[in-house]
């Protein structure tokens, strides 16, 4: 009795979204930076709980509460933090850190599910929240409140694991519903001449298939005012060289009847004064990249910024999204009232206009906040006016699911702004939601077969399609996309890249079930399984990755072609370096590309460390871009008996504290520490003196960052300070986003060592 007493005195004491997630998953969640226990799976993690990837789990709401509470209480046991471990952390507050950085700090990193090469490292996943809330998307979903849902909606009475809406099933199918005339494309020039009809009516023969497959890709160049400089390349017949349009009006692009009226409107909020009135809907980026959509072109976009043109990004991307879904329904719905107006027993093959599967867009992104605010703008775009607002079913349960508690955001927080942004709302990662949308209605939470778009994480789709062996695995709902958007790809080199990699195999290919299609219906090019030749894939980045070239170069066929911008950086990172410090670029030769990782290792502890073993070289920081590559310094340093301490994403929140103190007092001469500890976290690491970069950080501004943590020493001598870098001539991507491009040809052809000497900004 004492024991159930005090397990419900611990269940009242937790929040909505704990007892959210123990529903759902069994455990705590890993936001409350608890250890988060992971088994592994070929190459992957997964939590221990087994997942039902496509159908609702009830049984999770018929557990009696003695049940949920015995649950808590073995958990929270197990995971309390000793008392011991808060004084630690205290004390460090008060030695090593600004009185605004306090506990409520540890608890501010990102969510993620991560796999972990060391078993002997303690596991602590990312957590999953984080301070600065988009509020509109919430108020405006808010102020929608659904009416008729039952109370297994509400997120107060716990979350079913994979919600599908099947209540609204017949209002939302294609095959039962017609057209209705006002929601048609305006006129036959416009049903003719629109892209979307060019791009999916067009049948490729035999031997342009194989010679796509087969044949390189030839390519031109081409400079735009604001995209810079463009890579067009194809396999077919040599394409004209597209022109970036100075001015149009919304009606030459054939969108769908409704958004011609809502895009302006909805886009008002990224137009200036500056736009001319014969382009008053998009601003000069968007009108460029919505030229290159429009086209259906492959595109890959690597200078997207949080902070800058990211949200007029997504609502670029959600424009050209939603118009194609738009246009593609109705024509099934068109062709659903002349078959049923045609002769018996006539037979036709002019009706084909479906896939084998619905879903026809995949949206790929990195958190919840972001499908919230992908069906804010998908929201807005459908609703033409005030009067005419549009039914979206189970919005009361995705605004619980993907809003965010205001009461979680952490207090007195000192990130970057591009910090702050990026992690705003609810940052959990895994996520996966079906919509519908069928002339003046949506419906979120619809089943994937009966889904037009999905929207999910790159964990999320990870999980439904599993792994060879598994047995409750389905990718069947991927065989006939159309559309693939995978917006902010640098986030998913923080999280786990596999998971993407993992998808774009399982994309596109042959169902293993017919589901119920009507074959007479199927688009030729789904039958002979040249799905991929018509897919388009839009790529967002923050930055040119040689792993995210990769997905754009070797698994994009779309025959139309490829554009991608390719702009090179004149000035790098380096000029934000605002203390006075030597900067030495150590080059390392490497045979190929595979060998680079051991002649690092090799070239480190041959030449670079002997010079830093020394007592003078004390508080030097190594950088860590690769956690494999951590854990072999740390088991090496460890071998060697060095005095070290270290920090990565898995390292607890008192370990943390002990190694920062240990560092900033001088106890520990080397810290260790990892790029993704820094992209979760961000803390400012005191009593740096000495900096080696173990290889060049992914994110160019965390070499300026990491630089500008020196200054915080307050009793660091200037002199003493040493900043020493290790490439390679495969680093060049990475290089120039730090020193620019100049320097960089010149370091590359150089064999020598590189000394720069940085005076502040320049």
């Amino acid at each position: 009795m004492g024991k159930r007493q005090s397990g419900r005195e611990l269940l009242r004491s937790l929040s909505k979204k704990q007892k959210k997630h123990l529903r759902e998953f069994g455990e705590e969640h890993p936001f409350y930076d608890k250890v988060f226990v992971c088994c592994l799976i070929g190459c992957y993690y997964f939590p221990f709980h087994s997942e039902n990837s496509d159908k609702s789990s009830a049984e999770s709401d018929s557990e009696t509460e003695a049940e949920q509470v015995s649950v808590y209480h073995k958990l929270l046991a197990t995971l309390k933090t000793s008392p011991e471990s808060e004084t630690e952390e205290e004390e460090d507050e008060s030695e090593s850190e600004e009185t605004g950085e306090s506990e409520t700090e540890m608890d501010s990193e990102g969510s993620q599910e991560t796999r972990e090469a060391d078993g002997g490292e303690e596991k602590n996943n990312i957590p999953d929240q984080e301070e600065g809330t988009e509020d509109t998307a919430e108020q405006t979903l808010g102020q929608e409140q659904t009416d008729g849902a039952d109370t297994s909606c509400d997120p107060s009475h716990g979350v079913i694991e994979d919600f599908t809406d099947v209540k609204h099933e017949s209002e939302f199918s294609l095959e039962t519903n017609f057209m209705e005339e006002e929601s048609g494309d305006c006129s036959a020039h416009q049903r003719d001449h629109n892209p979307f009809k060019q791009h999916m009516d067009r049948e490729l023969g035999e031997k342009e298939v194989e010679k796509m497959s087969t044949l390189p890709k030839t390519s031109n160049q081409s400079k735009w005012p604001s995209l810079g400089q463009l890579t067009f390349s194809s396999t077919l017949e040599k394409h004209k060289t597209l022109k970036a349009d100075k001015e149009f009006d919304v009606k030459q692009l054939y969108l769908h009847k409704p958004l011609e009226a809502t895009w302006p409107k909805v886009n008002k909020q990224f137009l200036s004064s500056v736009n001319k009135p014969s382009d008053s809907s998009f601003t000069p980026l968007q009108r460029e990249l919505f030229c290159i959509m429009n086209t259906y072109q492959d595109l890959f976009y690597p200078e997207r910024n949080a902070l800058t043109n990211g949200e007029e990004i997504r609502h670029a991307y959600c424009l050209h999204a939603l118009n194609h879904v738009l246009k593609a329904n109705a024509q099934v719905l068109s062709n659903n009232a002349k078959r049923r107006d045609q002769k018996p027993g006539t037979d036709s093959d002019d009706y084909r206009d479906q896939g084998l599967t619905r879903p026809k867009v995949l949206m790929i992104v990195p958190f919840r906040e972001c499908a919230l605010r992908i069906v804010h703008i998908f929201i807005s775009l459908l609703e033409v006016n005030d009067k005419r607002k549009i039914d979206v079913s189970n919005k009361k349960r995705f605004k619980g699911e993907f809003g965010s508690d205001p009461e979680e955001k952490p207090p007195n927080l000192k990130r970057p702004e591009d910090y702050e942004a990026v992690f705003a709302g609810n940052i959990d990662d895994h996520f996966r939601i079906g919509v519908a949308i069928l002339q003046k209605s949506m419906r979120l939470y619809a089943p994937f077969y009966s889904s037009d778009i999905i929207i999910a994480s790159p964990l999320g789709m990870r999980t439904i399609i599993g792994a060879e062996g598994e047995k409750k695995r389905d990718f069947d709902f991927l065989s006939s996309i159309e559309m693939l958007i995978i917006d902010q790809a640098d986030i998913y080199l923080m999280q786990n890249w596999e998971h993407v990699l993992h998808l774009m195999k399982h994309i596109n290919l042959l169902p293993l079930d017919s589901h119920g299609v009507d074959f007479s219906r199927v688009r030729m090019m789904n039958l002979n399984n040249w799905s991929k030749y018509y897919r388009q894939t839009l790529l967002f980045s923050a930055l040119q990755d040689p792993q995210i070239n990769s997905v754009f170069n070797k698994h994009c066929f779309n025959y139309v072609g490829q554009v991608a911008v390719r702009n090179v950086p004149l000035s790098g990172s380096i000029g934000h370096v605002v203390v006075q410090l030597p900067h030495v670029f150590r080059r390392l030769e490497a045979e190929n590309l595979t060998s680079v990782i051991d002649t690092r290792f090799q070239f480190f502890i041959n030449k670079v460390l002997p010079e830093y073993r020394d007592a003078i070289m004390s508080h030097t920081l190594i950088y860590v871009p690769s956690y494999f590559d951590y854990v072999r310094l740390r088991n090496y340093f460890k071998k060697e008996e060095l005095n070290f301490t270290h920090i990565c994403e898995y390292t607890k929140k008192a370990g943390v504290c002990r190694a920062r103190r240990f560092f900033l007092k001088g106890e520990k001469q080397f810290l260790l520490f990892t790029e993704r500890f820094h992209f979760y976290k961000r803390y400012t690491i005191k009593g740096i003196r000495n900096l080696i970069f173990y290889e060049l950080p992914t994110y160019s501004h965390f070499y300026s960052e990491i630089c500008n943590m020196m200054k915080a020493t307050d009793n660091g001598v200037d002199a003493t300070w040493t900043c020493t870098v290790l490439y390679s001539k495969y680093d060049a991507q990475k290089l120039a986003a730090v020193v620019g491009i100049d320097r960089t040809a010149q370091m590359l052809q150089s064999k020598k060592n590189v000394h720069l000497f940085v005076t502040g900004e320049n």
